[in-house]
């Protein structure tokens, strides 16, 4: 209160003191309640959403029963409960947007908080999502994909209330036709996996049930996205096989191939990087990416998919974007090995990768400043330890002697590594458990050599 007071006696105007007074107190009074647990978030979410009746809460099968007596779409939502990082999409966003929420009155909406029990041969996704949508018809055709991701907390670039928007306007668009792009769509789906459902992986089956467990720890009975792709990285690892390109690649973000995508938008290009496979096909800002690989497109995830689905040797993708009022068939020329032009070190399924293929270390490319500062080569292998893990396998490189701050130069006989990502893709496809390799390090601006065994 007497901060107040002189506030408005050195000549604060009134209105702006009672309103920063207001926030101090709101703010101390936030700052005084307890923090929830997640099992409270969880539960509190469920209870406001079935509440508010406005979505179909964890209950895909009253969802389709709904749609097709209704005659309207589905809109599936995926989204991880609570995550913080989903805030820009949070529900309550859509649900109040006054451009968005007129189209989800259109569609039977249906949310989904928990993978036990989902039918993974219709909804295949970037687990490394955390928050996901699937625009689908009754019959479980896919009229498309939105949520995208390219880095662990930032959305911008990737989402926005706009560029769903304009993929529900799409989604509509394609049931009213329904079935005219039927044979188009159909490439919307993937192939049959080998597991029907999360909980049938091998690690999962003493573990998880095919539902939630409401009646006692609901977070712990969860079988989160991120834990999908870990389950197939790590099955690929047991059965003492490299981790396939199309598993430790997934989903490549179009700006690894060289399209900057319109966020807003459905699939509009807005930059085109030089001397990359977008700018050799002949994409140009402002074009309008209707199809690829003959399937429309309603977002930035349904460029992915098609992305997904194109073969690590490469080929030859087909294209149809309208620019200038025109028509005009591209061909997208992809080389053998172009999907490690993407970057894996932001996903959440990076840190397995660490353990698996650096003893549990945490790596980052050094600034020529600090290159030079450590009096390094200009160029040249240059990743700087950030963290050594602690406990567990990914102890290992701690066990080693590996410490914080070692850079390192050479990597199993490597020094092209430039990148995490190039080092964690190495380490999985090159080598299997109980393999040792031999680092090289600067430490303290003297070299040294150590020998890293290889984890499960």
């Amino acid at each position: 209160m007497f901060w107040f007071l002189d506030r408005k006696l050195r000549g604060e105007p009134m209105w702006r003191a009672i309103t920063i007074a207001g926030c101090l107190v709101a703010g101390l009074a936030h700052a005084e309640e307890p923090k929830k647990t997640r099992e409270q978030k969880v539960r509190e979410d469920r209870a406001k959403v079935e509440s508010a009746g406005y979505w179909i809460y964890n209950d895909l099968p009253k969802g389709l029963v709904e749609a097709k007596s209704t005659g309207k779409p589905l809109i599936v939502i995926l989204r991880c409960i609570p995550c913080e990082e989903c805030v820009k999409l949070d529900d309550e966003l859509m649900d109040n947007d006054p451009q968005v929420r007129p189209l989800l009155d259109k569609f039977v909406r249906v949310r989904i908080v928990g993978t036990n029990g989902l039918d993974l041969s219709l909804f295949q996704f970037d687990t490394d999502q955390s928050f996901t949508a699937f625009l689908l018809n009754a019959d479980g055709t896919i009229y498309g994909r939105f949520g995208t991701r390219s880095h662990r907390t930032e959305w911008v670039g990737d989402v926005s209330l706009e560029g769903l928007a304009k993929a529900l306007e799409g989604a509509l668009d394609l049931h009213e036709a329904f079935p005219k792009h039927r044979e188009a769509l159909a490439a919307k789906r993937g192939p049959k996996p080998e597991f029907a459902s999360p909980e049938l992986f091998p690690e999962f089956r003493e573990k998880f049930k095919s539902t939630l467990n409401y009646e006692g720890n609901v977070v712990q009975s969860c079988i989160h996205c991120h834990q999908i792709g870990d389950a197939v990285r790590d099955l690929h690892r047991s059965r003492k096989e490299p981790i396939p390109e199309t598993v430790l690649f997934p989903y490549p973000h179009p700006k690894s191939i060289g399209l900057i995508l319109d966020p807003k938008e459905r699939a509009t290009v807005t930059e085109v990087t030089p001397d990359t496979p977008a700018a050799s096909a002949g994409f140009q800002p402002g074009d309008r990416i209707r199809t690829l690989a003959g399937q429309p497109l309603l977002s930035m995830a349904d460029v992915q998919w098609v992305l997904h689905q194109t073969s690590p040797d490469g080929g030859s993708i087909p294209a149809r974007v309208t620019r200038g009022g025109k028509e005009i068939d591209l061909a997208l020329k992809l080389d053998s090995g172009w999907r490690r032009r993407d970057t894996i070190a932001w996903r959440a399924s990076s840190w397995g990768l660490r353990r698996m293929a650096t003893g549990g270390l945490f790596t980052e490319e050094m600034s020529p400043e600090d290159r030079k500062a450590a009096g390094l080569p200009e160029s040249g292998m240059a990743l700087k330890v950030k963290h050594v893990g602690q406990y567990g396998p990914h102890a290992t490189a701690k066990q080693a002697g590996f410490q914080k701050d070692d850079i390192i130069t050479e990597f199993d006989g490597r020094s092209d590594l430039l990148r995490e990502t190039d080092l964690l893709a190495h380490g999985v496809t090159k080598h299997l458990p109980g393999d040792s390799i031999k680092v090289k390090i600067v430490r303290g601006g003297k070299p040294l050599e150590l020998t890293l065994p290889l984890q499960k």
